[in-house]
């Protein structure tokens, strides 16, 4: 499954895409190649039902758990509304993580997986579904989310049977919450997104010091 992504996307691309989506302010740094762990930027509803932008951490912990070691990176879609660790989330707290790309692992002998990173050929960002929850620690309040899967699309099943659940812009009222609708319509949000060729998958470098492309000045999602 997904263990890594990045949240980088060039200004002027960011104003074209996010019309009427989210007004976005450019005043933070990018995520770069972020891991389980790791913070990125959520799109939600604040409680005037308004949408939001939070930093939050990626991962849940499960009860007792320690929470710097996160127990849960994705909740699978065909579960998602069942298991206590993700029905309540997925009920009252869904959001959106937009990403430029997002890593696929595939399985490799003697236990290693080797690395593709997945990206739109137009360089759109992609809208992946997440649900998160508050954990209240010693520091106060923290948010945390995990992402939705599902089965893998033609592309991705070359390597992996799984991938993340993509939400195209006209769903975003439902899934945020901002239109009233049945959870089960808002289940079958969760379903796999067949590219039709408009993605590319690459194998990812080696070496520990690897860097996203270059692309045209980077700026803040959001």
């Amino acid at each position: 499954m997904c263990g890594k992504f990045t949240q980088l996307v060039a200004w002027e691309d960011a104003l074209v895409f996010f019309s009427g989506l989210m007004e976005p302010t450019p005043d933070e740094a990018p995520v770069v190649f972020a891991t389980p762990m790791r913070s990125a930027w959520i799109i939600r509803l604040d409680e005037a039902g308004k949408r939001e932008r939070v930093k939050m951490r990626w991962g849940f912990s499960n009860p007792g758990s320690d929470l710097f070691k996160p127990d849960h990176m994705h909740a699978r879609s065909e579960t998602i509304d069942a298991k206590p660790t993700f029905s309540e989330s997925f009920s009252e707290r869904r959001g959106i993580l937009m990403v430029d790309t997002f890593n696929e692992g595939e399985e490799q002998p003697g236990g290693k997986t080797k690395q593709w990173v997945v990206r739109p050929n137009d360089r759109k960002p992609i809208a992946i579904a997440v649900i998160w929850q508050e954990w209240e620690g010693d520091a106060g309040a923290i948010s945390c989310f995990v992402q939705a899967t599902v089965p893998a699309n033609a592309l991705i099943s070359k390597i992996t049977d799984r991938m993340l659940a993509i939400i195209k812009p006209e769903d975003w009222p439902v899934w945020l919450g901002e239109r009233d609708a049945p959870l089960k319509d808002v289940k079958a949000l969760l379903r796999t997104f067949e590219d039709e060729g408009k993605w590319e998958m690459t194998e990812q470098a080696a070496s520990k010091s690897a860097k996203p492309p270059k692309t045209k000045p980077q700026m803040d999602l959001f």
